[in-house]
């Protein structure tokens, strides 16, 4: 079997990394799921910006996906990756500080 990868790793070593790609993906995408039911019913901005944050890990599980495809440049990758990384802290402090009653009310 032959993979169409990155020029950085072999087709073995994506295959592997594929597989967990997949499996974080779909984990991901199903706690995606959840937290848009709970935000919806809650109607609170601290479950708004949970749920996006969770939906930026599906986003991050989708470039890994590319860049072991080959369709995503490495460069690109670390961008989007790190960028994503500093977004998600960002929305989970945010989110725990208008819980906390920094933020005033939730609504």
């Amino acid at each position: 079997m032959v993979l169409p990868t990155g020029n950085w790793l072999g087709t073995g070593e994506a295959l592997a990394l594929l597989v967990v790609l997949g499996l974080t993906t779909a984990g991901t995408l199903s706690l995606f799921a959840v937290a848009l039911v709970a935000a919806r019913r809650r109607r609170s901005r601290s479950y708004t910006l949970l749920t996006v944050a969770i939906g930026l890990l599906v986003v991050r599980s989708i470039v890994g996906i590319g860049t072991v495809l080959g369709r995503i440049p490495m460069v690109v990758h670390h961008l989007v990756e790190h960028t994503t990384d500093l977004a998600i802290a960002v929305l989970i402090l945010t989110a725990a500080y208008l819980v906390t009653g920094g933020g005033g009310p939730s609504r």
